[in-house]
């Protein structure tokens, strides 16, 4: 029998915790045996005394175990469960184009996404501006469209790691979220849970990345690809750059717009591209559906080229309640700002930096975004057009388009985006799109 003070206390000094001790923590948690204090206590004495990675899977695991689980046995696929999880960021509509594409390569993709909050977008949110799109379906339909047509893109229910739930709550209001095993424990529980065999990791680097620092980033992703691993699941990480908008739109439906542009060959953005391709190759080897690097961009580029990634993207959105012909009309199934306007530069110069979580909460300041939970967002606003860190800006040339409700709010993201971006008066050098990849060590 143990006593939760006794085993804070442990680790508060610094002692691992066993399995059997962690997992008794976690039903407590969601049993509300342990009161919000003790919670709180524990977050922080793990916050400064961390976790080794056996201890680390065990809280994954029995927070994974605390609801339900997502059985595939009766769905019979044919091929790999596979997904890919973002630590977020500025224009980052990798999985609104990623996950079709890996669906056309044999792969079936139970994307469970979040909302934006802060800085960050959230997938969910971008669909949401897809009239009609259900992100909340029954298990029994999200579990059918993935058989059907290989990806669904939903929202978690509350059923899904509920001990993470109560844990997260408590530590958004005891400063103990950067807490990298209770990051890993939180990610890992939410996608274990959704019965996936190998997992792919995007973590965000730069001035619109969660993780403040490059080091940070690099510990979380070597952390996330060691836990998952330990707990079963084949994962490999990226490390890739937010110094800048991922794409050229940053907001709701702008972004839902371009993913479409992408999947259907009007427009890719090189940098985006580049990000997307590298994700599905990791993703396809993870899942051995190919046997090298150079078989899985020949089938990436393929599923492109056919229009089948294409037709994956439009039969998801039309099997979660959206419209049919979404790829056929386009862009006049969104509505457009009532404000659009280009933000003209002051001066000749080369983008040198910019502050990209600036720009994201620019987006927010337009009303794309929250600043607290369950505030209604304006799907319609946001940034399209950018220019890139070393691009050359002539005078009164436009810098990006603001998408605005009114003019009021476009005059506020102006001021915001202008002190969000340097320029120099040399040419500067352009950050990568892709940093790192991280793997298991030996393979």
């Amino acid at each position: 029998m143990f006593l939760p003070q006794e085993l804070i206390r442990r680790k508060r000094d610094g002692e691992s915790l066993g399995d059997d001790a962690i997992r008794f923590l976690v039903d407590g948690i969601n049993n509300g045996q342990l009161v919000d204090s003790q919670v709180a206590a524990l977050a922080m004495a793990i916050y400064f005394q961390d976790m080794n990675v056996v201890e680390c899977a065990a809280l994954t695991c029995a927070m994974r175990d605390s609801g339900q689980i997502i059985n595939w046995t009766d769905f019979d696929l044919p091929g790999p469960i596979v997904d890919k999880h973002s630590t977020g960021g500025v224009g980052d509509l990798v999985s609104l184009v990623l996950g079709p594409i890996v669906a056309a390569c044999g792969g079936y993709v139970p994307m469970v996404s979040g909302r934006g909050l802060g800085h960050t977008g959230g997938t969910l949110d971008k669909l949401e501006s897809i009239v009609g799109y259900n992100a909340y379906p029954q298990q029994s339909q999200f579990q059918q469209v993935v058989r059907d047509v290989g990806i669904a893109i939903v929202g978690a229910s509350g059923d899904i790691a509920p001990a993470d739930q109560r844990l997260y709550a408590i530590r958004d209001v005891t400063a103990t979220v950067d807490s990298i095993p209770l990051i890993c424990a939180s990610i890992l529980s939410k996608k274990l849970a959704a019965g996936i065999n190998s997992l792919v990791m995007d973590i965000k680097v730069g001035s619109g990345a969660f993780m403040t620092t490059p080091e940070r980033s690099v510990q979380l992703a070597e952390r996330i690809v060691a836990v998952a691993n330990q707990a079963g699941c084949r994962t490999s990480a990226l490390l890739t750059d937010m110094n800048q908008s991922l794409a050229s739109s940053c907001g709701n439906a702008l972004e839902v717009m371009e993913a479409m542009d992408y999947l259907t060959g009007n427009y890719r953005h090189v940098r985006l591209h580049e990000v997307v391709v590298a994700l599905a190759q990791m993703m396809l080897m993870n899942a051995q559906l190919v046997d090298s690097a150079e078989q899985a961009r020949k089938k990436i580029a393929d599923v492109l080229a056919t229009g089948a990634a294409a037709e994956c993207f439009n039969r998801m959105v039309a099997a979660l309640g959206g419209p049919k012909d979404l790829l056929a009309q386009g862009k006049s199934h969104f509505a457009q700002a009532p404000v659009i306007a280009p933000l003209l530069a002051e001066n000749c110069g080369y983008i040198s930096a910019i502050d990209t979580q600036q720009i994201g909460m620019g987006v927010v300041a337009l009303g794309g975004g929250r600043i607290r939970p369950g505030q209604l967002i304006d799907h319609r606003v946001g940034l399209s057009r950018w220019h890139q860190i070393g691009d050359l800006i002539q005078a009164n040339e436009p810098i990006v388009m603001i998408h605005a409700a009114d003019q009021s709010s476009w005059q506020k993201a102006a001021r915001r985006i202008r002190h969000a971006i340097q320029f120099s008066e040399q040419p500067v050098a352009v950050p990568p799109a892709v940093y790192q990849t991280i793997s298991l060590e030996g393979e």
